[in-house]
């Protein structure tokens, strides 16, 4: 999947995109990792009950140069997306879904698209 300027997750009604005012140190300070190829990424788990319970994560990738991202929530491991409005858990999902996106949107690295 190649890197876009706006994303948006299945099962949710916004759509996000890079924050005009997107830093590295920025992204750093709030715990994504610099890839092999040099590009950010974000992994979180959005089960509300544990950080560390990974079936069901958040992965955020931003390209080295800050030019377009990529978005998915996927299993924990990765290679099969998860709707995670949909389901018995959704509910907490969702709530700690929006609780990462919220700490990205705060520190200027996502924003809702208008």
């Amino acid at each position: 999947m190649l890197f876009a300027k706006e994303m948006k997750i299945e099962g949710d009604t916004d759509v996000y995109v890079l924050h005009p005012n997107v830093k590295s140190y920025a992204l750093k300070d709030v715990g994504f990792q610099i890839s092999h190829a040099g590009n950010y990424t974000l992994e979180r788990s959005v089960d509300p009950t544990s950080p560390y319970n990974k079936n069901q994560m958040l992965r955020v990738t931003v390209a080295k140069d800050l030019s377009g991202f990529k978005m998915a929530t996927t299993n924990a491991s990765g290679n099969s997306r998860v709707n995670i409005f949909k389901g018995t858990h959704a509910e907490g999902n969702v709530e700690q879904y929006h609780f990462i996106l919220q700490n990205l949107i705060d520190r200027e690295i996502l924003q809702k698209k208008q």
